[in-house]
C-alpha cells in the first residue's frame, strides 16, 4: 500500500547536542520517514537560527532561551514566530515531542486543520514525582494535564503500555502505540573490548555502567547507592557513568566523600565508543522511574548487557525476563546485580542480545507513520536516500 509524499514537521524541546535518547529517537524516526517518501521537518531550540538538511530531512533551529537548572536545556518560547513558521512550512502532518511548553501547538494545528500527533516521552505524574509531589497530588495534576494533552491533538502516541496506561486512566480515547526501536547494526555484542573493559576494571571486577542524563527524574544517584551497597556485601565493583547533567558536580562529589570507585564521562559524542563501554559492561544499571522506553537500556542490551531498571518505570515492558528490575532503593538494586551475576555469562548476554532484536527501528517508523494515517511513498529505483548532506557533528 503507498499514499502521498507528507511533509511531516516536527516539533521538540530539551534536546542539546549532549542529550540522549529523546535525540537519538528524533533522528532515526527523521531517517525512516525520509526513506519512507516523506518530508520530515524539525524543529528545536538552539542558540541561534539556523537551517540544514540533514541525514533526517531538513532541521531548523530556532534561538530559545537555555531553562536555568536544566544543564544547558533550552526550550522554543517565542509562540508567535513558531507559529508564522508553522505557516510558512504548512504541514500535512504535525508531530509534537513536549506535551508541556508546546501543548498550545495541538490548537493552532486544529484551527490549521492539520492533524497533529503528541508523543508521551515521560509519564507526567513520575516527573511531578521526580520533583517531590507526593503521589495523590502528581497523579491529579497529570490526569489534568493528560485529558487537556488528549483533548487539543488528533492522536497521542505512546511508546510502551506503562506509557498508555496514565492516558487510559484519564479517559482518552484516542491513544495509539508506537514503539521505539534500536540500530541493531550499529549496537552489537562484537563491540565488546578486552582493553576498554581493562582500563576501566580489573578481572575480579564487575564493570557496572550507567548511560543517563545526570538529573533528578533520572534518579542517577540511585547507582551510586547501589554501588556502594554492592560493596558493604564484599563485591568487588566499579561504576562507569556516561551522561552529564546538572547533577554530575553533586554526585561527583558524594562519590569522593564515600570513597567510591565511580568513573564520570560526562558525555560521549562518539556513539561508537559508547557502544562499546555499553558492550564491555557487565551490568547496565537503568535507575529513572519515569522512563517510558528507555532507549540507552535497550542499546546496552542489543550489545550483550543485560540491564537492571527501576521497576517504576517502563524497563521491565521492554527488558523482559532477559533484564531484572528493583522496587525500590539502592539495597533492591544491588540484588537485582546480583541476580544477574549468578546467571552464567554466555546465557545472559545471549538473551539481552536476544530481547533487543525484538525492537527494530524500522517496525518503529511503521508505527509511527501509522499514528499519522501514512504509509511508505514509492521511490525510483535509482533514487539516493542519502542523496541529503549529513548535518555536522553536534547539531540537533
Amino acid at each position: 500500500m503507498t499514499g502521498p509524499s507528507l511533509r511531516i514537521v516536527r516539533l521538540a524541546n530539551f534536546v542539546t547536542p549532549a542529550s540522549g535518547g529523546l535525540r537519538t529517537a528524533l533522528r532515526e524516526l527523521g531517517k525512516g520517514y525520509l526513506a519512507a517518501g516523506h518530508e520530515p521537518v524539525l524543529i528545536v531550540p538552539g542558540a541561534r537560527h539556523t537551517d540544514r538538511d540533514t541525514e533526517q530531512g531538513r532541521v531548523i533551529t530556532l534561538p530559545g532561551p537555555p531553562l536555568p537548572g536544566t544543564g544547558g536545556y533550552r526550550v522554543l518560547t517565542d509562540r508567535r514566530r513558531v507559529a508564522a513558521l508553522l505557516t510558512e512550512l504548512a504541514p500535512d502532518r504535525l508531530e509534537v515531542s513536549d506535551r508541556t511548553t508546546l501543548r498550545w501547538t495541538g490548537r493552532w494545528a486544529r484551527r490549521a486543520r492539520v492533524p497533529a500527533v503528541m508523543v508521551s516521552h515521560e509519564t507526567a505524574d513520575g516527573v511531578l514525582r521526580t520533583w517531590g509531589l507526593p503521589g495523590p497530588v502528581a497523579r491529579r495534576a497529570a490526569d489534568s494535564l493528560n485529558t487537556r494533552t488528549a483533548h487539543v491533538y488528533s492522536r497521542v502516541v505512546c511508546t510502551t503500555g506503562f506509557a498508555e496506561r496514565e492516558f487510559v486512566r484519564a479517559g482518552a480515547r484516542n491513544v495509539v502505540r508506537a514503539p521505539l526501536g534500536v540500530d541493531l547494526m550499529e549496537r552489537h555484542p562484537a563491540l565488546r573490548d578486552p582493553g576498554l573493559r581493562a582500563r576501566h576494571a580489573r578481572v575480579d571486577e564487575t564493570l557496572l555502567v550507567m548511560v543517563s542524563r545526570l538529573s533528578v527524574e533520572k534518579r542517577p544517584g540511585t547507582a551510586l547507592d547501589a554501588l556502594e551497597a554492592l560493596l558493604r556485601r564484599g563485591r568487588r565493583a566499579v561504576l562507569v557513568v556516561a551522561g552529564d547533567g546538572p547533577l554530575r558536580a553533586r554526585l561527583e562529589r558524594h562519590a569522593r566523600a564515600r570513597g567510591l570507585p565511580v568513573t564520570f564521562l560526562g558525555h560521549v559524542s562518539d556513539r561508537a565508543a559508547l557502544g562499546a563501554l555499553q558492550a564491555s559492561a557487565d551490568v547496565c544499571l537503568a535507575p529513572g522511574p519515569a522512563e517510558t522506553f528507555g532507549l540507552a537500556a535497550l542499546e546496552a542490551m542489543a550489545c550483550g548487557t543485560p540491564v537492571v531498571a527501576s521497576a517504576r518505570s517502563a524497563l521491565p515492558e521492554v527488558i523482559g525476563s532477559a533484564g531484572a528490575t528493583a522496587a525500590g532503593g539502592p539495597e533492591t538494586f544491588a540484588d537485582a546485580v546480583e541476580q544477574l551475576l549468578a546467571r552464567a555469562e554466555p546465557g545472559r548476554r545471549e538473551a539481552a542480545r536476544a530481547r533487543a532484536e525484538c525492537f527494530g527501528w524500522g517496525a518503529a517508523v511503521e508505527a509511527f507513520l501509522a499514528a499519522h494515517d501514512a504509509v511508505g511513498v514509492p521511490r525510483p529505483a535509482d533514487a539516493d536516500a542519502d542523496a541529503r548532506p549529513a548535518m555536522p557533528s553536534g547539531a540537533a
